[in-house]
């Protein structure tokens, strides 16, 4: 009898652990869904599990149900920086659509976990930028400001130098020192010429700065550096869009991006599609 219990459990977790990784599958190709209705049916609910449903309902729009599952991953798990960081985007996700009432608390929850998981792993470059960003666009009433947002730019530095000059230009910009913003994006560039997204950045810099024939050139660059990249795509629609120039151009790239095999680390079909209507709004 022992051994058929013992079995029995074995196969449970066996089973547990082939349902978790259908459903991290499913997550990378974006069927969030899918992927949620499988991890709903698993025999245990890890930390994993929560964090991996939490994921899926955040990518949905589901907000206050991701932080539910966030906050139960954490809860098995109080020492994960990964599930602290995402129940601080969750948060964030909530401020921003949430009313004028209860979108300070978000907002502080927001960065509280975002200390969090950088306290629990200060090698958390995701949980830096994010808390970074919240720094340098939340008000000092909330717990923003650019010397704090300076001093995680350091320290993002100190991991990755193409990111702390990304993080410096931001920080210039909101400063108006313009050129200097450029200066920096040029030089994260420089130093990761085979990241198409630092020449994403620079490009659309360019074009918020109204010099639109070195944006273009610089568009143009990223699409040679990633033939096909959906990245490329949705940021040149989005550019073109934003200042109202070639919008059947901008139709065609979002056409193009939305029949892309998209991963979750790209932006939401959604946000795409409200990109078209806008384009073909004002066309």
């Amino acid at each position: 009898m022992r051994g058929l219990i013992t079995l029995l459990l074995a196969l449970t977790c066996l089973y547990g652990q082939v349902s978790l990784k259908q459903a991290e599958e499913l997550y990378q190709r974006t069927d969030y869904k899918a992927s949620l209705a499988l991890l709903r049916d698993a025999s245990q609910h890890t930390g994993a599990v929560y964090c991996l449903m939490g994921q899926d309902y955040f990518m949905l729009g589901e907000y206050k149900k991701a932080t539910d599952s966030f906050e139960k991953a954490l809860s098995l798990e109080p020492s994960n920086s990964v599930y602290a960081h995402w129940l601080g985007r969750a948060f964030g996700r909530r401020a921003e659509t949430s009313g004028p009432f209860t979108a300070p608390m978000n907002a502080s929850k927001a960065r509280q976990y975002f200390e969090r998981a950088v306290a629990l792993d200060p090698s958390n470059e995701e949980a830096l930028n994010d808390l970074f960003d919240y720094y340098l666009q939340a008000p000092g009433f909330l717990g923003g400001g650019y010397d704090r947002a300076e001093q995680i730019a350091a320290r993002i530095a100190q991991q990755n130098e193409a990111e702390g000059h990304f993080a410096q230009a931001q920080l210039a910009d909101k400063r108006k020192q313009f050129d200097t913003a450029e200066e920096q994006l040029r030089r994260a560039m420089d130093l990761a010429p085979k990241q198409v997204g630092r020449v994403i950045d620079l490009a659309r810099y360019l074009a918020k700065r109204g010099r639109f024939e070195e944006s273009e050139a610089a568009f143009d660059r990223a699409e040679a550096l990633a033939p096909g990249a959906p990245k490329v795509y949705f940021a040149r629609a989005r550019t073109y869009i934003e200042h109202k120039r070639h919008l059947d151009k901008a139709k065609d790239l979002l056409v193009k991006y939305l029949h892309s095999d998209l991963t979750p680390d790209d932006p939401p079909r959604e946000e795409a599609e409200k990109l078209l209507r806008q384009a073909t709004g004002a066309s």
